[in-house]
């Protein structure tokens, strides 16, 4: 189907996945709504966060998502610590 993810994206590519899905619950948003606000597939975003699973996507997809959600793309990217600084420290690290 497509190019093969080599095995160091594979935990970078589910964490954004995670990272999109958690903020996209946090704002109140379904898959439908997002997709439409990025103007991508709610299928696309549906796989993107699929826990466990590696989707590759293009830039401009992470970028349409993150205008979506009102967020900063790279934010999206490096989200350790991100969650904490937008929403509060969560309750496991409390």
């Amino acid at each position: 189907m497509g190019k093969e993810i080599d095995f160091k994206n594979r935990d970078r590519l589910i964490q954004i996945g995670i990272t999109i899905s958690t903020v996209r619950r946090l704002r109140g948003m379904s898959q439908e709504k997002l997709a439409e606000k990025a103007n991508i597939s709610r299928s696309l975003i549906s796989s993107i966060e699929a826990p466990g699973l590696a989707k590759s996507f293009s830039l401009e997809v992470l970028f349409n998502i993150a205008d979506a959600l009102a967020v900063d793309p790279a934010d999206l990217i490096s989200a350790s610590d991100f969650l904490d600084r937008v929403f509060g420290p969560t309750d496991a690290k409390k």
